[in-house]
């Protein structure tokens, strides 16, 4: 016998809490009761986050024939993005497009975007601290030669969506390998059913300057929201997956670090709805706003509701939020034993609702490390679940890291949220739903 996703809520949380039931049977997401809609021609539905706001978020579920694409390449996807020219468009994801892969679908590796004298060798021996020093960012010819080898990447595995535009991964084996979407400056996206794979920096730059020590810097977030309004992500999977950042050297006493954000919602990017995603074995997660000095183009705007994410074996920043009024609730958050920096970090003006979400944790991890103070900012934590036990996350953060004691009451209520499920039940179901390959 097989369940649907509604079934499953119902007998779950029925063995679980043994009391009234607390979810409401729902249609397969992204759909309405009736007729089943092709997944690619679904939309968002009605009060389904923040996204869901403002007229909603249809994508290009209206695309006539000779706008509905399906690609095998990363070519043929860029080609394709190109053409939609923000006319309701469909493109149809098959397999794996590999964004280093040239015109003809032939691999490419790192060394093949790099540009004549560039030698990684050379590289760390003129901007060793020994030679030097932390004192000023680094220059001269082998800094010039790397960047130029990183515009010639960028301009690789950078693809550009327009609006009004639906991406769909066709199937259970869909996948974006070291591509970097770009949704900038757009209305009206939905991006499902895809897996985001080690959109790796070739060319990571050495700042002596950054922090006592120095880091090495990353570009390319998997997927970026860059000012873009009434975007829908479900049901992805993002992952460093062949290349993670605990496999890779160390070079002057700091990771060689090729990866930055999985998704990241910046710049004035408003009206967005995260949901049934997997993001996990990553370092710097999902940003919700990257300058404190943005305020001009930020206050007001980064409007995000996270719901049913599985967060797994991730570092940091799920998400940091600056400025906005994000609503994270039954979210499943599993946290590695060591390594683990925070979940949610609380920025300059922001406002976060975190509820009702499920926590997995070793023995050993510090409880007050989920939250993350960076700046002075209310926030609203209720009904979250640790281990399947209720945790006030706000006094257990403040009493275990007292220095950086935290304001109850982010000052808003969600509303646009379909159904809640009871935090018991939250990794059960996430985990069998959350990903790619499962929407019903």
């Amino acid at each position: 016998m097989s369940f649907s996703r509604s079934h499953a809520r119902l007998i779950v949380t029925t063995l679980a809490c043994g009391m009234a039931l607390t979810s409401l049977a729902v249609p397969a997401q992204g759909q309405s009761r009736g007729p089943a809609v092709p997944v690619e021609r679904a939309v968002l539905p009605a009060n389904d986050g923040w996204a869901s706001d403002s007229g909603g978020t249809t994508g290009g579920s209206t695309a006539e024939a000779d706008h509905v694409y399906t690609v095998t390449t990363w070519a043929e996807f860029r080609t394709a993005l190109a053409a939609a020219k923000d006319t309701p468009s469909i493109i149809r994801v098959k397999g794996t497009l590999d964004a280093l892969s040239d015109s003809a679908g032939n691999t490419h590796t790192c060394d093949d975007y790099a540009v004549p004298g560039y030698d990684f060798d050379k590289y760390l021996a003129a901007y060793d601290p020994a030679v030097w020093g932390y004192e000023n960012e680094v220059s001269g010819e082998q800094e010039d030669l790397r960047a130029a080898s990183a515009k010639r990447q960028d301009a690789q595995i950078k693809a550009s969506v327009p609006a009004n535009t639906t991406i769909v991964g066709v199937g259970r084996d869909a996948r974006i390998l070291g591509g970097s979407l770009q949704v900038r400056g757009v209305d009206n996206v939905i991006i499902r059913n895809l897996t985001f794979e080690d959109a790796s920096d070739c060319f990571p730059q050495w700042d002596p300057t950054d922090t006592e020590l120095g880091n090495w810097n990353s570009e390319y977030d998997n997927l970026v929201l860059y000012g873009s309004t009434h975007v829908w992500v479900d049901h992805n999977t993002f992952t460093d997956g062949r290349r993670p950042d605990g496999q890779q050297p160390y070079y002057f006493g700091r990771l060689f670090q090729q990866h930055d954000g999985h998704l990241d919602i910046v710049r004035g990017a408003d009206l967005v709805t995260a949901s049934w995603n997997v993001f996990t074995d990553h370092d710097k997660t999902m940003l919700i706003g990257n300058s404190d000095s943005a305020s001009a183009t930020d206050r007001g705007k980064l409007r995000v509701t996270l719901h049913h994410n599985q967060f797994k074996n991730l570092v940091e920043r799920a998400p940091r939020v600056r400025f906005g009024r994000v609503d994270a609730y039954n979210n499943h958050y599993v946290v590695q034993k060591s390594g683990y920096g925070h979940s949610f970090g609380i920025g300059i003006e922001s406002q976060l609702v975190a509820e009702k979400n499920a926590f997995t944790i070793p023995r050993g991890v510090n409880r007050g490390l989920i939250l993350k103070k960076w700046k002075d900012a209310p926030v609203t934590t209720s009904g979250n679940y640790v281990n399947g036990r209720y945790v006030d996350l706000l006094a257990v953060h403040n009493a275990r890291i007292p220095e950086e004691t935290l304001r109850p009451d982010a000052g808003w209520t969600p509303v646009l949220r379909t159904s809640v499920d009871n935090p018991r039940v939250v990794p059960l179901i996430v985990d069998s739903w959350a990903g790619t390959g499962r929407i019903r």
